[in-house]
């Protein structure tokens, strides 16, 4: 218990961390996930290939990669922006291509028919998918979008391997102080549980008023 009491304020500041990657990067996700759910099912042949690439790279592409990727070699093109940040674009742009598929998934559990009927009120592709289409597919997915953000959180962690504050990266201080590593990631493992039963919980409540009795 000493370990949390004397380095509270350090816990602190890596669960805080944890958590503002987590609402921001899952933010980020959210929004590129539906644009690339849209794009996958377009009439456009150049926006399904985009969303196809999108998707395909970004699922075959180990994150800690991708956080070199990010890192590294954005700045080299001029684009110079705080660590914190980075890690948001990787960690949102990772997991925009699963909550894609998971829509994707959800629109194909939408009848064929309501788009059409849409189509044939006046509607055009965009005014369909976002009125008609996606609200019905989301209420199909809201649990598997809700273990992708999880998995999200989870994978925060690995910001903490470039310089982003974290609760993971907590141990490398407390290790150096000399306090039990046991200890010291037992803590760390209860702050996650308290973001990933959040999540879930919150997601529990959206499923029971918005999700698709089954």
């Amino acid at each position: 218990m000493d370990v949390l009491t004397d380095n509270f304020s350090l816990y602190a500041e890596g669960f805080l961390g944890t958590v503002e990657l987590t609402v921001y990067a899952s933010a980020l996700a959210l929004v590129l996930g539906f644009l690339m759910a849209s794009f996958r099912v377009a009439p456009v042949g150049s926006l399904r290939v985009f969303g196809t690439v999108w998707v395909t790279v970004l699922r075959n592409t180990p994150l800690t990669l991708l956080f070199f990727a990010v890192m590294l070699g954005l700045p080299r093109f001029g684009l110079v922006l705080p660590f914190e940040l980075f890690a948001v674009l990787a960690l949102g742009c990772y997991t925009s291509a699963f909550i894609c598929e998971v829509l994707r998934s959800g629109i194909n559990t939408v009848p064929r028919g309501q788009g059409e009927a849409a189509r044939s009120l006046g509607m055009s592709f965009t005014q369909s998918l976002g009125t008609v289409v996606l609200p019905q597919a989301f209420r199909t997915v809201i649990p598997p979008i809700g273990s992708t953000l999880i998995a999200l959180a989870k994978n925060s962690a690995i910001a903490g391997a470039f310089s982003v504050t974290e609760l993971l990266g907590t141990y490398k201080t407390l290790s150096e102080l000399g306090y039990n590593i046991v200890w010291t990631f037992v803590w760390i493992a209860v702050g996650y549980l308290i973001i990933t039963l959040t999540i879930s919980v919150l997601f529990n409540v959206l499923e029971k008023r918005w999700g698709v009795a089954r």
